[in-house]
């Protein structure tokens, strides 16, 4: 671990590496002090806490918080000047003054030595561009026959795993855990959960204008964006709980279809630069559509996706690519 600047208190030596953590938030004030305070508890801390807050008046209680944990850690603390989680983002990348980028959401609790792990990864190579840390309660099982069919379908032969890929028309997986395999294991993507990107290694902006509101797959474009110059790996060892909060943004099947259609789009025609785009989506989401038959929980809901599947395809022909 390369050095870091030490801090003496009256019961303990803090311990500051060169990180900026960039957190979005909107309306869970509660779940943002929960998120922060597991963040002051690991034994290695970054220089720099930006939160960018679209809080509404009413919902946002952040000085309350603000005063319990600026003692242990330094949080700059910002309006969100446009709502929406890849603007925020981009919004706390201009404000952060340290050369490594820490992407945290405002919902996940880090298990003791997480940040530590991420830093000794990143800083094993100079050729890793981001690492992040693994979901402890969203892993990757192992697919069923039709999608390991699908799969080949996409690359044109067999895969021994899908564990970290993305393939086809942007369809990525999760890495896999277990204890047989190392610490940290390269990935074709990474998601935004907890992620720690070099600086440097980072587009300008991090995030295009057409990704807003709920910015689906927004970290998915990211990585692949950086992954084309730099190798990104998994920290199996950094591990984080996702407490997945409810909002609007999600409730909207219609909306959710289209943006998915829309920004997976804008993956593999601007970034994997792909043939056909058009048709490598309607055949995935075709069988994403089918796959929600198997549950009659989501079957009522198969006319709404399939509309806003439509809408999505639309909007590819009228270069309407905002989500």
């Amino acid at each position: 671990m390369q050095p870091f600047d030490s801090l003496m208190t009256d019961s303990m030596a803090v311990n500051f590496l060169p990180i900026a953590v960039v957190v979005p938030t909107y309306n869970r004030p509660v779940a943002l002090k929960a998120t922060l305070l597991s963040l002051s508890k690991q034994s290695y801390l970054p220089k720099q806490v930006v939160v960018i807050d679209a809080s509404d008046k009413e919902a946002g209680q952040w000085p309350a918080a603000q005063a319990e944990l600026e003692a242990i850690i330094n949080i700059d603390y910002y309006p969100a000047d446009q709502k929406g989680a890849a603007s925020q983002r981009n919004q706390g990348v201009k404000s952060a003054n340290q050369p490594f980028i820490l992407f945290m959401d405002d919902d996940v609790f880090l298990e003791t030595g997480c940040i530590a792990h991420l830093w000794d990864c990143i800083q094993s190579d100079k050729s890793i561009g981001g690492v992040n840390a693994m979901i402890t309660n969203q892993k990757y099982t192992q697919p069923g026959k039709l999608t390991l069919f699908m799969a080949r379908v996409f690359t044109g032969y067999s895969l021994p795993s899908l564990a970290g890929r993305c393939i086809g028309p942007g369809w990525n997986f999760l890495p896999q855990d277990g204890e047989d395999l190392p610490p940290y294991v390269r990935v074709e993507w990474l998601n935004s959960t907890c992620t720690l990107y070099r600086k440097e290694a980072l587009p300008d902006p991090v995030f295009g204008c057409h990704f807003t509101g709920y910015s689906l797959m927004e970290d998915l474009t990211l990585s692949l964006q950086v992954g084309k110059q730099w190798r990104l790996f998994n920290s199996r060892v950094s591990r984080i709980y996702h407490d997945t909060q409810p909002g609007d943004h999600k409730k909207s099947v219609f909306a959710l279809a289209r943006m998915s259609v829309v920004n997976r789009y804008f993956i593999t025609h601007s970034i994997l630069n792909r043939t056909y785009p058009r048709a490598s989506i309607l055949l995935l989401e075709s069988f994403f559509l089918l796959s929600m038959l198997s549950s009659f929980k989501n079957i009522r809901h198969i006319p709404a996706k399939l509309l806003g599947i439509l809408a999505g395809m639309w909007s590819t022909y009228t270069k309407k690519y905002e989500a």
